[in-house]
């Protein structure tokens, strides 16, 4: 998936506000959106290294848009907004071996009467129907590991036990986890930062909720899915 506009290097200053990011650009600051509602663990300090966008809509308030932090030396994107956009493109190129069956997508679609999974996924020759939620990565807290959540979750926590619910219903379910990080090789729920969360984490996969696990390949106009990354359950 390419970003919608060419990468722009700068230096971070400061987040602010939970979604604004001042940006040193060579001869100005400018003040960009982050599209990251959580904590952003490690990824904050003065002075990295960042790519950002800039948008061609003269209508939106912030022109700028963080796209990718460089920290210890890796390249994590921390553009929320953009994980389903790659996760959809890799389903339709048949790049997910564990879904590639499956042969239309709807996104964003309703189950029950408070939830809202990323895609219903069907295999018209067989009627088998898949809920697919997914999540975006951005914490690295040990060298080439990958962790979620990076801050409590109870809207995640309400995806797990609805997966469950959608698989007791006839569906088949699955749990995605995006890893938007450079040279990863494994992944783990982050137990310290939301135990409840790893609690129902762990119940699901019991009672039959397929958890996939990828991560991503940075080119200098996108970010692509890379490869299949071992699940690590302490």
């Amino acid at each position: 998936m390419d970003f919608e506009n060419k990468l722009i290097p700068g230096v971070l200053i400061k987040r602010y506000k939970r979604f604004f990011v001042d940006i040193k650009l060579k001869n100005k600051t400018v003040t960009a959106h982050c599209p990251n509602p959580g904590s952003m663990i490690n990824l904050l300090d003065k002075g990295n290294q960042v790519w950002i966008t800039k948008s061609t809509n003269p209508d939106r308030k912030l022109q700028y848009t963080l796209q990718i932090i460089k920290a210890n030396k890796i390249k994590i994107c921390i553009n929320t907004h953009i994980t389903n956009k790659i996760v959809q493109e890799s389903i339709n190129n048949k790049l997910i071996k564990e879904i590639k069956d499956f042969n239309i997508i709807r996104p964003e679609k309703t189950f029950g009467k408070n939830t809202r999974f990323d895609f219903l996924l069907h295999n018209n020759k067989t009627d088998k129907k898949a809920f697919l939620e997914v999540k975006s990565v951005s914490l690295q807290r040990r060298k080439d590991h990958a962790e979620f959540p990076d801050s409590v979750t109870s809207r995640g926590k309400k995806h797990l036990e609805n997966l469950i619910n959608a698989f007791q219903q006839g569906y088949e379910s699955y749990l995605m986890f995006l890893i938007q990080i450079e040279k990863c090789k494994s992944f783990s729920i982050a137990a310290d930062i939301d135990p409840e969360y790893y609690k129902v984490f762990n119940n699901a996969l019991k009672k039959n909720v397929n958890v996939i696990c990828y991560d991503c390949k940075f080119t200098n106009k996108g970010i692509e899915i890379n490869k299949k990354i071992d699940l690590f359950n302490e």
